[in-house]
């Protein structure tokens, strides 16, 4: 598709700013996405000189970058650089977890349609639903991917509603190849937001697209949740994410610690690993205090500090 346009800076423009909602536009023609813009100072005024040669100006075709621009104009989120595979400790309490949500981000919408993970607070279901969309942008692939907590979705939808929008809000989650929705818990109680949810669903589903979706606990557990939605969560993979053992908390650590650039002896990781196991963030912060204090006071870091 060939767009004409008066100027150069107006060119400039529509490429940077306007160039993935026009291929958006043009997707849904189902017969190209792709466009060019041609600058053609004659079609926006008529001072009566010569037809200069038009000059084509290609929109931006980088694929990662186009990405990350939808990413931001859309999603609620703002992506942590450190919530990436590379940096998720995997262990025999999150294992399929970890490897479900590597085989979404290289190839969505193949086996694991929907993905629901489930576990407790701290454990790392947000680590991999970030994990998924740092990888599937950065994949070469022209890739919309939209990520936002449940409670976005509930105010976006009732703002739809009071602003007489729902078509507009119909067409920014049902057009995009992965959804993520981080508790989706939150839609307990609320009936009409379920209804939406579900028809919702279906689209993106039928539509071959990814769904990802992460819970506090599994689907038949979520009170007053529709049965129709709970067995359509169930039509894909549900995988738990376990509280970490001895061994899988140790590793924890001394990744935390190696992304300090802090040497922390073997017996200090051992022993906060033994005595802190309830989540990954108490962790965390175990490792922060310890190494913050042992700075602050000027000691070195042993098992009496």
């Amino acid at each position: 598709v060939v767009l004409s346009v008066g100027n150069a800076f107006i060119s400039e423009w529509l490429s940077s700013y306007y160039a993935e909602d026009i291929r958006n536009a043009l997707r849904l023609s189902q017969i190209t996405e792709s466009f060019t813009l041609t600058v053609d100072p004659l079609s926006a005024s008529s001072n009566g000189h010569d037809k200069p040669a038009s000059t084509e100006v290609s929109a931006p075709a980088n694929p990662t970058s186009n990405n990350h621009q939808y990413f931001l104009q859309h999603s609620d989120v703002v992506l942590n650089s450190k919530y990436t595979f590379d940096n998720f400790v995997a262990g025999p309490s999150n294992q399929l977890a970890h490897a479900a949500a590597m085989a979404v981000a290289d190839a969505p919408a193949g086996s694991y349609n929907p993905l629901f993970l489930h576990g407790a607070v701290g454990l790392g279901k947000t680590h991999l639903l970030q994990a998924i969309c740092h990888k599937a942008m950065q994949s070469g692939r022209a890739m919309n991917v939209l990520y936002l907590s449940s409670e976005t979705f509930v105010n976006q939808f009732i703002s739809a509603i009071g602003d007489g929008e729902l078509d507009r809000f119909r067409f920014k989650y049902r057009n995009v190849d992965i959804l993520l929705i981080d508790d989706i818990h939150l839609l307990a109680n609320k009936e009409r937001t379920q209804d939406e949810f579900f028809h919702t669903f279906n689209a993106l589903y039928n539509a071959g697209r990814q769904i990802v979706l992460s819970s506090d606990s599994p689907p038949a557990e979520i009170p007053t949740l529709k049965d129709r939605l709970i067995s359509r969560f169930k039509w894909g993979l549900v995988a738990e994410i376990a509280t970490p053992g001895y061994e899988t908390r140790l590793a924890i650590l001394r990744r935390k610690a190696e992304a300090r650039g802090i040497e922390v002896p073997e017996e200090v990781l051992g022993f906060l690993a033994e005595n802190i196991d309830t989540n990954i963030r108490e962790l965390e912060g175990a490792i922060t205090k310890v190494v913050g204090y042992a700075q602050l006071i000027h000691k070195p870091i042993d098992i009496d500090l």
